[in-house]
């Protein structure tokens, strides 16, 4: 007999409590969700999780006192790579949003997005490992377009097997899903994709979309 999934457990960081207060509520209202903690910062994500309460993912805020979004992702990354993270802000500008993504935050939303789409954004991270949506993306073609992007970046040749992969990470598909899209298994998409990480010097599939639009291997 099937047992019970184990609830997605969530932590919010926020420094703005009222804000905070009710992302938790909204989240404990998803079927599949529940808020582990809330912090004001970083430095309270840090204290948390090495106290071993470790969230499945972070909803974190890029504008925080103390240690910001930028140092927290970047801590979470480089210690606890299995967390994932979706950046939440109010600023919408080009470069914050890649700066967050380049250092592994799975995808960006903004405060103003409806319940739904916050819902969407949690189930494409946890499923999916990216969230991007329509205007985030046209934000990083336009970031990148304007050279926001690391400007030392080489030109690569790609066989027709990574070019298809890259093709297919920009799409809606789960590992899984692109894996039978190219009729290989999952093993020989995991090889693709570590590959494209070490080729690409990126951390996240986020970043590797991000690539791929910028070379134009999607139209966009």
């Amino acid at each position: 007999m099937r047992m019970t999934s184990k609830k997605i457990q969530v932590a919010i960081a926020d420094d703005h409590t009222l804000l905070r207060k009710a992302l938790a509520r909204l989240i404990s209202s998803f079927d599949e969700y529940t808020v582990l903690f809330e912090a004001d910062n970083g430095k309270e994500v840090k204290k948390n999780i090495t106290a071993h309460l470790i969230p499945d993912i972070v909803l974190l805020d890029v504008n925080m006192p103390g240690m910001d979004g930028y140092e927290t992702v970047k801590w979470l990354y480089e210690n606890y790579p299995q967390i994932k993270v979706l950046a939440l802000s109010m600023f919408s500008d080009e470069k914050t949003i890649i700066k967050m993504l380049r250092l592994g935050a799975k995808g960006y939303v903004l405060k103003n997005i409806e319940p739904d789409e916050l819902k969407n954004a949690l189930d494409s991270v946890m499923k999916k490992d990216f969230y991007l949506s329509e205007y985030i993306s046209g934000k990083i073609i336009s970031g990148l377009h304007k050279g926001i992007a690391d400007p030392d970046e080489k030109s690569l040749v790609f066989t027709d097997k990574e070019k298809e992969f890259l093709k297919l990470v920009c799409s809606d598909l789960t590992y899984k899903e692109i894996a039978a899209q190219m009729f290989v298994s999952m093993r020989t998409i995991e090889d693709y994709r570590n590959a494209m990480f070490e080729k690409l010097k990126v951390k996240t599939r986020v970043s590797l979309a991000m690539y791929a639009i910028k070379h134009g291997l999607i139209e966009n």
